[in-house]
């Protein structure tokens, strides 16, 4: 079953913030260490992925497009009023924001390589390692995210399933068009380019920032072009 391994990551991220609301009868004063725990550690997460590019002029140029792109549709307005209406929809009883915690984990759970190759390999060749993999990774990081943000992380399946899905679905034709050499190319740089994303998330998280993540996305799509067009000028 193809899917196998994306149903399981959506599962786990459910668990995971079941048991994170089990838990979030904490102190005030530990949950804001907690969040700033969480937050350097995804920093360190956005910068490892960040410095793996090798050509960091394609990550900048697809943040400054992908940015332009990301204003002009108000991805990051959208993805709040989707968090808004489900916060109107289960209430949140002052236990954290439903939207804050729906787009956080999100962006978190969607953005990096592990989604893309993880769903290519179960669609391909039914491996679902990696996204067993990634499963634990979320499970576990959306234990610890519920805690502090909510009920709300566990909005973020439904995305991270549809997304993954989408990919393992599509897998066999994406491997077929798509060549071996292109394909590493985009995932270095979609990775590097995701980092930095996920870099903005940590800054976010601890407060120093309000940067509007959301808005960055189409820079994975520039990515995708940029490289495309390299690939085929260098042929």
């Amino acid at each position: 079953m193809f899917l196998l391994g994306t149903m399981v990551n959506g599962l786990l991220i459910i668990i995971g913030t079941v048991l994170g609301r089990l838990l979030n009868r904490i102190p005030e004063g530990m949950k804001n260490t907690v969040m700033y725990g969480i937050g350097l550690s995804v920093m360190v997460l956005g910068l490892q992925m960040g410095l793996k590019s090798d050509n960091f002029l394609i990550v900048i140029l697809s943040l400054v497009f992908g940015a332009v792109i990301g204003e002009w549709l108000k991805l990051e307005d959208k993805l709040n009023d989707v968090g808004k209406w489900l916060e109107n929809k289960v209430g949140n009883n002052g236990k954290g924001s439903v939207s804050e915690g729906f787009v956080t984990a999100t962006l978190i759970f969607v953005i990096g390589a592990m989604a893309i190759l993880g769903a290519l390999d179960s669609g391909i060749r039914g491996n679902h390692d990696i996204l067993y993999t990634k499963s634990l990774i979320d499970g576990f990081t959306a234990l610890i995210l519920s805690t502090t943000l909510g009920i709300g992380v566990i909005f973020s399946t439904v995305p991270v399933v549809l997304y993954e899905g989408l990919i393992a679905t599509f897998a066999t034709q994406i491997n077929q068009l798509v060549p071996k050499l292109l394909m590493q190319q985009f995932i270095t740089e979609m990775t590097a380019t995701g980092g930095i994303m996920i870099f903005a998330i940590g800054l976010n998280m601890i407060g120093l920032t309000k940067v509007k993540v959301a808005n960055l996305l189409p820079g994975i799509v520039v990515v995708a072009i940029i490289v495309t067009i390299l690939y085929h000028v260098k042929i």
